[in-house]
C-alpha cells in the first residue's frame, strides 16, 4: 500500500513538472521594467510606448507582411536608451538615444516573418517615447 501511495506522489509531481513546463512562454525576449506613467501598445504591425520614468526592458512582437523596413520615432529628455531589432535570429541596433534627443527616420531590412522590437535603457529616463510601424 505505502509504495502504490508513493508512486501515485511521484506520477503527480512528473504531472506538475510537466504543466509547469508547457506553460512556461517560448519568447525569445522578455520585458521587465520599472515604470511610472507608462502607457503601450502592440498590434500585429505597430507598437509604441511612452512613459514619465522607465528603467528596464521592453519587447514588442511584431509581423511583417512583407519586404520592407521598421518606420520609427523615439524622443528622450533624459537618459539614455537603445533600440534594437531581432529578426531571423540576430539582435542588431536599431538606434540610440541620449537625453534631450529626438529621430525619426526608417531602418533594418525585414522580409515576412516576425520581428522583435527590443527598447533597453542603461539606468533610469524620464519623458520618453517610441513608435514603431512595419513599412
Amino acid at each position: 500500500m505505502k509504495r502504490s501511495a508513493f508512486v501515485k506522489r511521484l506520477l503527480a509531481l512528473g504531472a506538475a513538472v510537466m504543466l509547469m513546463i508547457s506553460l512556461a512562454g517560448c519568447e525569445r525576449y522578455s520585458s521587465h521594467y520599472n515604470a511610472t506613467a507608462f502607457v503601450h501598445s502592440n498590434e500585429t504591425n505597430t507598437a509604441f510606448m511612452s512613459f514619465l520614468k522607465f528603467d528596464g526592458r521592453m519587447v514588442f512582437k511584431l509581423k511583417s507582411s512583407g519586404e520592407g523596413d521598421i518606420g520609427y520615432t523615439g524622443s528622450l529628455k533624459e537618459g539614455k536608451a537603445t533600440v534594437y531589432y531581432d529578426y531571423g535570429g540576430t539582435k542588431s541596433e536599431l538606434f540610440s538615444l541620449s537625453g534631450g534627443e529626438n529621430t525619426e527616420s526608417r531602418g533594418g531590412y525585414i522580409e515576412a516573418g516576425t520581428v522583435y522590437i527590443i527598447v533597453e535603457t542603461d539606468g533610469r529616463c524620464l519623458n520618453g517615447s517610441f513608435d514603431f510601424a512595419m513599412e
